[in-house]
């Protein structure tokens, strides 16, 4: 049992080092991009065509990156005011009902998202640079699937905890 509970620990940190590793690459990358377009700009009054869309698509990714990488340690913005005064076996019942909530609607965001992305693939848009649009998309139905898969997990532990413990 010990195996097992250390390869899910090491692989869910191998995980979460390549989300940062990708949060944190992309996030130079528009940084990077976006001073490179100022400079340009000012001082040679040109630009690269396609940066400004390039630098709109690494937002997408880098915030639906973020909110994966907030779900991983449920620290999504949450409105928990009445959770705070709430008796703590009541409160174990409101978890399990957020969490189970939001693995719902993250699922059905993951599939119209899907769905979205599999009409772009269908229309053959450009996003820039030749680059398809569905391919910029494609952060959508991923982000979701994981945020879906990390609620469920979240769900079922939830549950775990509710239930009599045996003596």
């Amino acid at each position: 049992m010990t195996n097992k509970h250390g390869f899910f620990h090491t692989l869910a940190a191998l995980v979460q080092r390549i989300e940062d590793y990708i949060l944190v690459s992309l996030l130079l990358v528009m940084i990077t991009m976006a001073v490179f377009q100022i400079f340009l700009r000012n001082f040679f009054d040109s630009g690269i065509v396609w940066g400004d869309s390039l630098v709109r698509v690494l937002v997408l990714w880098i915030g639906l990156i973020g909110a994966m990488v907030a779900s991983r340690t449920d620290n999504h913005i949450s409105i928990d005011i009445l959770s705070r005064y709430l008796p703590s076996q009541i409160k174990r019942f409101t978890t399990l009902f957020t969490h189970v909530f939001t693995a719902v609607v993250t699922a059905l965001m993951a599939w119209f998202s899907l769905s979205f992305v599999q009409m772009e693939m269908n229309d053959k848009l450009i996003a820039f640079a030749n680059v398809p649009a569905w391919v910029c998309e494609m952060i959508i139905p991923i982000a979701f699937v994981v945020i879906c898969i990390r609620y469920t997990l979240f769900s079922i532990n939830s549950l775990v905890q509710l239930l009599p413990k045996k003596p």
